[in-house]
């Protein structure tokens, strides 16, 4: 009776974790699609610096065509620490060089429920160049009492979304 209870036991702890496992991978996969809305396919997380890869093209085509990637700010070195630690935000860029959202996942700040929370500080990020200069209180909003939030957050943002575009962009022509 004792081993089958830890059978059981040790059946609803590997299927707890399969569970747990497969919404989390649930959860990325709903979040790479809010980044890249016309995707067909997403690579699983690779390289260095760490990414995935978002793919377009035509449903069952024979080939997928390369349209962008996403990064977590967090697995990109120098790590960007906030007031209260990491702040983890999904980040996808085009192969333009263009962002195409991000997504603030987790964080520990203080001020975060009306600095970085907001859909409104996302919202400054959807098609913003990776030239631009990403200037708290020039080209990114900032609040007033969650500078030190705001300026992290955006500093991770542009240095992932540059270290990659470095690492997989390459640069358009200049003439």
């Amino acid at each position: 009776m004792k081993e089958t209870l830890t059978v059981i036991a040790l059946l609803a702890m590997i299927f707890g974790t399969v569970s747990s496992q497969s919404s989390s991978e649930a959860r990325l996969q709903t979040q790479l699609r809010r980044l890249f809305p016309s995707a067909i396919a997403f690579s699983q997380k690779e390289g260095s610096p760490p990414h995935f890869k978002a793919y377009g093209g035509a449903v069952g085509a024979e080939r997928k065509v390369l349209t962008g990637f996403a990064f977590w700010t967090t697995e990109l070195e120098p790590l960007e620490r906030g007031y209260d630690g990491p702040i983890k935000i999904l980040a996808g860029i085009d192969t333009t060089g263009t962002l195409t959202g991000i997504i603030v996942v987790d964080h520990r700040e203080p001020y975060g429920y009306f600095s970085i929370d907001p859909e409104q500080f996302a919202a400054q990020f959807v098609n913003k160049s990776i030239r631009d200069s990403f200037r708290v209180g020039g080209d990114i909003d900032s609040i007033s009492t969650a500078t030190l939030t705001v300026t992290s957050a955006t500093r991770a943002v542009r240095n992932g979304a540059r270290r990659i575009a470095r690492q997989f962009i390459t640069p358009p022509e200049t003439r």
